[in-house]
């Protein structure tokens, strides 16, 4: 671990994007002594995680809960005093996907899977057959050529197009707005893609690898705290979470509505970085100097500004443009006695072939089943996605059209009757950056950007990702030279999210 001891001579660090990224790397940075600036082009700080409170209702716009995954996440909530604050959702492992136009119970474990109608009899023999059908051995099955596979071919080869259409469809379009066929296995689910390669089957791979964890937790301190599990928000919303890293950084520290406009890099002098900026208060620049630069905003934001190195425009044009997909967010509360079929747990999604039964959203979160607090006792609270790769026009309609379109969906899920007595629109036009088959040269792009420019540094949500849960998790590595802390920090999606941030010393 890196000392907190304060340094005798400070360094100086810009950190570009006030979303969780950008807040906890600062958090992190500050703790170990170094003096942080936080630039955010926006009138507030948080990024994706924004909770909203009105009349007797709580709810969020973007990500809902999250996963404490990490021991450095658990002592993140600790050292920022809301361990109190945190919620855990009432039946959170009851979740649902619709087949033929009605919501079913994901089973929880194989047996259930095996007893349950939720699958053909075809299909569950396939799972049953998967370890035998990819041993290891078996190095023609597992080979370089699938390197650009999709998500969608990946596990049709393992596990047939049935678990595809009807469990990983719906999976994918719930956490990254996106669809199985359009994403790259490689970059979605890296820890997937890399056990079909140490392994060759998922199945026996994710098995041996529990066991291996298991053993590890074995040699652990007796001292060690259990591991708690399960997604979780907090009292108020996820933008707690946020709104404790600001106060912790301070005013002084956090830059709101200051736009980055140039950057110009000159190894000269102690502070090698010069960054210029504007605010909308203030069309005049305003000029700073550091040491180093942690860049979290999205890469088309990075590739307008102007970068220099030495005297020298530091052209970008190597950067892949990166298509994101948008996404619209409905609230909407209904009379409890005007639901005639309410399910308790945490929410349902909706496969894309299911459209041919009249369902048009990608899924509905329980918010107030999760959390009873989020509505008023007569209230069931809703939070529904519509929009994606799906239907990247649904996105963008009229509220009106968005109301009818979830209205129908819930009355032909839960059974809602009349027109919700609440209701709030959302947009984000760019909700999801799409990992796509080109995402290779995404990384690529960064990386060199990296190796062109001493002290500085990518973050966010275009480095790599993972999903897991019901959650997008973008992961950022974010490395220090001679030593620095090194921050494992991450761009949080919209549903279900996780993150940890770690400090190491750099090799």
């Amino acid at each position: 671990m890196a000392s907190k001891d304060k340094p005798s001579s400070a360094k100086r660090v810009a950190v570009v994007g006030a979303g969780v990224s950008g807040l906890a790397a600062a958090y992190k940075l500050k703790s170990h002594g170094l003096n942080v600036m936080v630039f955010e082009a926006e009138g507030r700080a948080g990024g994706k995680l924004s909770s909203i409170s009105k009349d007797g209702l709580v709810w969020d716009e973007g990500a809902n809960t999250m996963t404490e995954s990490e021991m450095e996440v658990r002592c993140l909530i600790d050292d920022l005093g809301i361990r109190e604050k945190q919620q855990f959702p009432i039946s959170q492992n009851k979740r649902y996907i619709a087949r033929n136009g009605v919501p079913v119970l994901i089973p929880s474990n194989p047996i259930t899977l095996i007893k349950s109608n939720i699958l053909s009899a075809q299909s569950k023999l396939q799972i049953i057959l998967e370890p035998f059908l990819w041993k290891k051995s078996d190095s023609t099955k597992v080979s370089d050529a699938n390197a650009n596979e999709s998500v969608g071919g990946f596990f049709q080869r393992h596990f047939g197009k049935e678990v595809v259409d009807y469990l990983i469809d719906p999976f994918v379009a719930g956490t990254s707005a996106g669809d199985p066929e359009s994403l790259s296995m490689r970059y979605s689910f890296p820890e997937l893609w890399d056990l079909e390669k140490r392994f060759g089957s998922i199945i026996s791979g994710a098995i041996k690898s529990k066991l291996s964890a298991k053993n590890e937790k074995r040699g652990e301190t007796k001292g060690s705290t259990e591991k708690k599990r399960g997604s979780f928000s907090f009292i108020g919303g996820m933008q707690t979470l946020t709104d404790a890293l600001c106060t912790k950084l301070g005013k002084d520290e956090l830059k709101l509505k200051s736009k980055v406009l140039s950057l110009a890099y000159n190894h000269e002098g102690s502070e090698d970085w010069s960054l210029s900026c504007t605010s909308n208060h203030d069309k005049h620049s305003q000029d700073f100097s550091f040491d180093a630069v942690i860049m979290t905003a999205p890469l088309c934001s990075v590739k307008e500004m102007k970068m220099t190195k030495g005297r020298n425009l530091f052209p970008l044009n190597f950067l892949p443009e990166i298509s994101y997909l948008p996404l619209s967010v409905i609230i909407t509360t209904f009379k409890k006695e005007n639901v005639k079929r309410p399910l308790e747990g945490f929410g349902v999604l909706i496969p894309s072939k299911e459209q041919k039964n009249g369902l048009r959203t990608l899924g509905t979160l329980f918010s107030s089943m999760m959390f009873p607090d989020r509505a008023p006792n007569d209230l069931y609270l809703y939070t529904t996605f519509l929009g994606g790769s799906r239907n990247r026009e649904l996105a963008i309609a009229s509220t009106d059209e968005l109301k009818q379109i979830v209205t129908s969906d819930l009355r032909q899920l839960l059974g809602v009757e009349g027109e919700p007595t609440f209701l709030n629109h959302f947009f984000w036009s760019k909700a999801f950056p799409l990992y796509g088959h080109n995402y290779g040269s995404v990384l690529e792009g960064i990386e060199k950007m990296e190796n062109s420019l001493p002290g500085f540094f990518y973050a966010g949500n275009n480095s790599s990702t993972q999903i897991c849960d019901w959650g997008l998790i973008f992961y950022s590595l974010v490395s220090w030279l001679k030593g620095w802390p090194v921050l494992l920090i991450v761009n949080l999606g919209s549903f279900d999210i996780s993150f940890y941030y770690s400090s190491k010393r750099a090799k």
